[in-house]
């Protein structure tokens, strides 16, 4: 189940996805496996660090407290499923299918992300840091209260996506596509490339004063006093 977060006018909102995990074994340990299955389970502070879960599918899952240091989940499927407190360097989830996933308090650095399939996704609090998401597919996303240093959207198609109290810094839209993206409720927003990929966003007239400089310089209108 999801729900449509309010969206304002013009604009259509995001569904929310609404996790509801049943009771969830413990995970035992004895690392992750490719193309493994992991269903109804529960990821307590488990180091998965430099493990190999790529093509594995995780089902009603709760990650808690665990470490990604350069974990492989290249092509893996996440759904319905919390990740809560999960810290890393360089987690891999190239091309990694997301549905139905509650991120909260997330610490990463340099994630990938690229051509990854995100739909139905609550992203909340926390910071990542050089989030790649080049040529993934967003859907009914929403990143809330967390902080994004110099994401990477270059190519990506995001479709009904929301930024609510988020600060977003330095971010790249180098030929992005966006669909009913709603900007307005970020509250900072710096766009270091793709200014003319706004097309398909609503932003504040506070936002759009601030970002009048850049959008000046783009179109080469000199301003003087």
């Amino acid at each position: 189940m999801a729900r449509r977060a309010a969206g304002g006018t013009g604009v259509k909102g995001a569904r929310r996805p609404e996790v509801r995990l049943p009771v969830l074994e413990p995970y035992e340990g004895g690392g992750l496996e490719p193309d493994g299955d992991y269903d109804g389970l529960e990821f307590k502070d488990a180091d998965l660090g430099g493990q190999d879960g790529s093509g594995a599918r995780f089902m009603d899952c709760a990650l808690t407290g665990c470490a990604l240091d350069e974990t492989r989940l290249r092509h893996a499927r996440i759904l319905d499923s919390a990740l809560s407190g999960v810290r890393g360097v360089g987690t891999d989830l190239a091309e990694a299918t997301l549905r139905d996933v509650e991120l909260t308090d997330a610490r990463l650095g340099g994630p990938q992300l690229h051509g990854a399939v995100l739909e139905r996704v609550l992203i909340r609090s926390g910071k990542i840091d050089c989030l790649n998401l080049r040529t993934a597919r967003l859907r009914d996303v929403v990143f809330e209260s967390c902080v994004l240093v110099e994401p990477d959207f270059g190519g990506a198609r995001l479709e009904r996506v929301e930024f609510v109290d988020c600060a977003l810094k330095g971010a790249d839209l180098h030929a992005a596509t966006l669909v009913d993206v709603d900007l307005r409720g970020a509250a900072s927003l710096e766009i270091s490339r793709g200014l003319d990929r706004l097309s398909g966003a609503v932003i504040s007239t506070a936002q759009l004063l601030d970002l009048a400089p850049a959008l000046a310089a783009q179109w080469g209108i000199r301003v003087e006093d």
